[in-house]
């Protein structure tokens, strides 16, 4: 078989269409080397958010042509091909985000497959997350248009899969071993509105292109459903009893960015310190182990140290279990380049410190208060005898906390077992298997 090297970057949504491609060219009859020295052709998925993630994108792209010299490349950065030909214009393909058929072209064009006919009785799916967890990409593209962002450039507008076909994918996981679903979408809250959230036949079941029918029916296969990218439209809050029964895990990965209304106005994004407590009440009066994670931007052109302020105080009172902090960085083509009060690069780096502080002992007094408690945790590791580590319903994979746990040596990977916490750190906890 003909073997292809891959190298994935960027968020979870660009490993599900990584995981797409090589699906397609595993059933074409190609084979995935684990070197650059054994493959015949490299495919590297980029990515081309911001400024750091299109350096690392461009480092790989020359490192690959370095060691293997043959290199056709996808994902978001693909969408700008000037700024990938500029830097490297001996790469033989540049394709953008969501275009497998352009991919395997290229690859096909330069790299004929030696067929497997077994592979049409079987087809293939690739995974490049462990068995027991997957990420569903329930839509793709963004309506959004923040000032900061240029995701709606180069992936499109909102277009959301066929509920059934969500539904379907997910049923095949959880049948092959799949313990965990991570939802993921640009904006996974606006799942269907541009389908007119029309309904499709799973099985003898009539399902709406709609957020909250996809989680009812989803949450009766049995698995951990866990939410990405959720923005807090009223309509979230019917998604809370779900939550509260057990069937989507009390977790909510909302991008809130600031909580200055000011800043949040040039961001081109809702709300406020305010309008964010308000939500979060009444999330939590429904939902009260309800664990958010968050996201902020420091150092947004304009921003004065009042509205830091505005958002050290709205931390201080919000108390989220979970915070990413990023400084501000430019992106080519995004609008908020072009606004007044740039912020020094050394206040950017000190704002975060300061939140990243606020937030650590936020984060520790809400670990601590869980020691003596009896937690389910999914285990994602056995590093060594008689130790486990594993997360809980407050913890996605890669992104927060782990849980270090001693147990009675008999625990597999996937396997899901109760665990008294018995010690706490800011981000990790530790327990023993009950």
């Amino acid at each position: 078989m003909a073997k292809i090297g891959f190298v994935s970057l960027g968020c979870p949504k660009a490993l599900v269409d990584s995981e797409q491609i090589l699906s397609r060219l595993k059933a074409l009859g190609y084979e995935t080397s684990p070197t650059y020295e054994e493959a015949e052709l490299v495919v590297v998925n980029t990515c081309g958010f911001i400024t750091p993630a299109i350096e690392e994108s461009l480092e790989a792209i020359g490192e690959a042509l370095k060691e293997n010299g043959k290199v056709v490349v996808t994902g978001c950065l693909g969408a700008r091909p000037e700024v990938i030909r500029a830097k490297h214009p001996e790469v033989l393909e540049v394709t953008g985000p969501g275009e497998v058929e352009r991919v395997l072209e290229a690859v096909q064009r330069v790299l004929p497959p030696r067929r497997d006919p077994f592979l049409d009785l079987i087809p293939p799916q690739v995974k490049l997350t462990p068995r027991h967890y997957a990420y569903v990409k329930i839509s793709e593209g963004c309506n959004h248009r923040c000032s900061f962002c240029i995701i709606p450039k180069l992936r499109g507008g909102l277009r959301s899969r066929d509920a059934a076909e969500v539904l379907s994918e997910a049923a095949r996981l959880v049948a092959t071993g799949t313990k965990e679903l991570l939802l993921i979408a640009q904006d996974l809250s606006a799942y269907g509105a541009d389908l007119g959230h029309r309904p499709s036949f799973w099985g003898d079941r009539l399902v709406r292109a709609h957020l909250t029918d996809l989680l009812s029916a989803m949450g009766e296969l049995g698995a951990w459903i866990r939410l990405h990218y959720v923005y807090p439209y009223p309509h979230v809050r019917e998604i809370l009893p779900l939550m509260a029964e057990g069937k989507v895990l009390p977790y909510l990965d909302v991008p809130l960015q600031h909580a200055s209304p000011r800043i949040l106005r040039l961001m081109r994004r809702p709300g406020g310190a305010e309008s964010h407590l308000k939500t979060l009440e009444e999330w939590r009066r429904v939902v009260p182990h309800l664990a958010v994670r968050s996201s902020f931007i420091v150092g947004f052109p304009g921003e004065t140290e009042e509205d830091f302020q505005i958002l050290l105080d709205f931390l201080k009172e919000a108390r989220l279990d979970r915070v990413g902090v990023f400084t501000y960085s430019e992106v080519e083509g995004a609008e908020a380049n072009a606004l007044p009060g740039p912020v020094p690069e050394e206040v950017k780096e000190e704002r975060r410190a300061r939140l990243m502080a606020l937030q650590e002992g936020i984060s520790l007094e809400k670990n601590r208060a869980l020691v003596g408690s009896v937690l389910e945790v999914l285990v994602d590791e056995l590093p060594e005898p008689g130790l486990a580590v594993g997360r809980t319903y407050r913890d996605a994979p890669g992104i927060d906390g782990v849980v270090y746990v001693e147990t009675d040596g008999t625990v597999r990977v996937g396997e899901r077992i109760p665990v008294r916490i018995t010690r706490a750190e800011v981000h990790d906890l530790h327990g023993v298997q009950v």
